[in-house]
């Protein structure tokens, strides 16, 4: 597991995230536009991501200068579709949030559906895997690349009818662990941070606030790190 560790109040640049170009996947659900809001007070160019163009309107209510793409993140082929396309527009990120996600569970272990599985890894882990991919080598190649998950506390205390959620949130937390592996052995200029929740709800500012502090540690600090947000 990574090591548990309060964010450092070091900071290495002054103008912390200020400047940087930061994407936000799932950037339409109350965590994400939150994340995105706090982001663009911060100075950010905001890129957010969705798979509804509609609900993306959300964002830009609240940040009218964030640039919008609907994409289908569980499809490779679109995400590196997307990921050509803000090369183009906006040159390679320095950050990428990860917030798709969604509940799936109940009924203890027979209530452990297939389909319930399914979604759950679609969304929770597919999602992450392409994303990360088609990035990687922009975070490696920012002197601030940072990666940034929400996870679960039922990861570390498991029960029958969470099952399924908590074992892709768990295979969520390897991916990303892996991810930081990769920038440990490139250097120390890029991280990757897990935050784990028992429920978000309520907590989307606290989530955004420690988003855009990230940029105020230094990455060897902060990488592999796993942060559990409280009320």
């Amino acid at each position: 597991m990574p090591r548990l560790t309060a964010v450092n109040p070091v900071q290495p640049d002054e103008h912390g995230v200020d400047g940087l170009t930061v994407l936000v996947a799932g950037a339409s659900s109350a965590a994400g536009v939150a994340v995105a809001a706090a982001l663009a007070r911060a100075g950010a160019r905001v890129l957010a991501v969705g798979s509804s163009r509609d609900r993306l309107q959300r964002v830009l209510k609240v940040v009218p200068q964030a640039s919008v793409y609907e994409c289908d993140l569980a499809d490779f082929a679109a995400v590196t579709a997307l990921a050509a396309t803000v090369h183009s527009e906006h040159g390679p990120i320095d950050g990428l949030v990860h917030l798709v996600g969604g509940w799936r569970g109940g009924g203890g272990l027979d209530g452990q559906t297939d389909e319930d599985w399914a979604f759950l890894h679609q969304h929770v882990l597919t999602t992450l895997r392409n994303t990360t991919r088609a990035f990687n080598a922009d975070l490696l190649a920012s002197f601030t690349g940072r990666l940034a998950i929400v996870s679960s506390v039922t990861v570390d205390a498991p029960t029958p009818g969470g099952a399924n959620y908590a074992s892709a949130k768990a295979a969520a937390e390897t991916w990303t662990r892996a991810v930081g592996h990769g920038f440990a052995k490139a250097g120390d200029t890029a991280a990757a941070v897990v935050f784990a929740v028992r429920s978000l709800e309520g907590l989307e500012p606290k989530l955004a606030a420690e988003v855009v502090a990230l940029w105020d540690s230094p990455a060897a600090d902060l990488n592999n790190t796993r942060h559990i947000l409280a009320p």
